[in-house]
């Protein structure tokens, strides 16, 4: 039997960190825009939904033609607001698409959905190694250790896995690509937990409300050439990315 999977982009408007990022002007385009049009390459623009609580978003994603569902304000993660798209819109599989990855390529979206297909008990998430430029320590980067077959062990913003002795130190870093797979049942169990949990509230990393769910997250390794818009300081950086991709 084919399996329903849709993308979903939270975009909330109302960030404390950067109000109105999905909003925010990409080389004239609006970011929300250009993860839509992405994860409509990976699914298909019927497949792909917009939650927000904004309606100022909601215009600017429906006049392009892609679908829109209007979530609550209240919110504590973006999970919890694809938690309330899975009550709103059914299907087998809910990928989610972080809406400040617009440099994303749009094959991690499908492999992710696959890896989903064939681990169907496990949460997916991608993982990449850290770009030569970007540095262990910065805290707006989660890094992620797994077990070696690549289950999540945990995930933090401080620089892991540390070591005891120089010559034992990592060969590299991991960070997470804020892609994710969940089937419906996983989706409304992270909103009925009603709360973050503990680790989740310390580090800010929404996944690890899944270990205190005692479900599993796999981790995908992907290409690591991806760029987020975590601060307005990281617009210039992701414009020449994007102008690289599509050789503008």
């Amino acid at each position: 039997m084919t399996k329903k999977i849709i993308g979903i982009i939270p975009a909330r408007y109302k960030s404390s960190r950067f109000p109105g990022k999905p909003l925010t002007k990409l080389l004239g385009k609006p970011m929300v825009l250009w993860v839509a049009e992405l994860s409509g390459k990976a699914l298909g623009n019927e497949n792909v939904f917009v939650a927000t609580e904004d309606e100022r978003i909601k215009k600017v994603v429906e006049d392009e033609g892609f679908n829109v569902v209007m979530t609550s304000d209240t919110h504590l993660t973006g999970t919890d607001r694809l938690s309330e798209v899975a009550q709103k819109v059914h299907a087998d599989i809910y990928i989610n698409i972080q809406g400040d990855e617009p440099t994303i390529n749009h094959e991690i979206i499908q492999a992710v959905a696959n890896m989903k297909v064939n681990n169907d008990s496990y949460v997916i998430n991608a993982m990449a190694k850290l770009n030569t430029d970007e540095d262990p320590g910065n805290i707006n980067i989660p890094k992620v250790i797994t077990t070696e077959d690549n289950e999540m062990v945990y995930m933090s913003r401080m620089t892991i896995p540390g070591f005891k002795n120089y010559e034992n130190r990592p060969e590299t870093y991991y960070k997470q690509v804020c892609i994710y797979a969940f089937n419906r049942e996983q989706l409304l169990g992270f909103g009925d937990f009603g709360r973050k949990s503990r680790l989740e509230s310390s580090e800010d990393i929404e996944i690890l409300r899944y270990l205190d769910l005692g479900i599993g997250v796999k981790m995908l390794e992907v290409e690591g050439n991806s760029y987020a818009v975590d601060v307005e300081e990281d617009i210039a950086i992701v414009e020449r990315r994007l102008k690289e991709i599509h050789k503008l």
